[in-house]
């Protein structure tokens, strides 16, 4: 029987719900880069890194080819590049709210 939509969607958003490989995204948005250079920017561990490499190449969100003993990860496609862009416009506007609302909230503070 075939996966729903929904139930595929959520699937891959569980995918995209760790912060390295948000990182490694971001850092891929601006063309292919070798895992060193990943590695340089995300400061973690090279297992750690590797782990989550891994599951955005399988995945089929992100490509590896390798260059003699380097590695060079890249997008699949462009679409990665909108779908973070919009979840910043996403995140931005519900982190503005939060300030109107909070700004809000001091001022109806009573003075002590």
């Amino acid at each position: 029987m075939p996966v729903p939509l929904y139930e595929a969607k959520a699937e891959f958003f569980r995918m995209l719900g760790h912060p390295v490989r948000i990182r490694v995204l971001e850092l891929l948005q601006d063309g292919p880069k070798p895992v060193r250079e990943l590695l340089a920017a995300i400061e973690v561990e090279p297992s750690n890194l590797s782990q989550q490499l891994a599951v955005l190449r399988r995945s089929g969100i992100v490509t590896a080819t390798r260059t003699g003993s380097t590695v060079i990860y890249e997008l699949a496609g462009g679409d990665v590049a909108e779908l973070l862009a919009a979840a910043r416009r996403i995140l931005t506007s519900l982190l503005t709210g939060r300030q109107d609302l909070l700004d809000e909230l001091h001022a109806a503070e009573p003075v002590r």
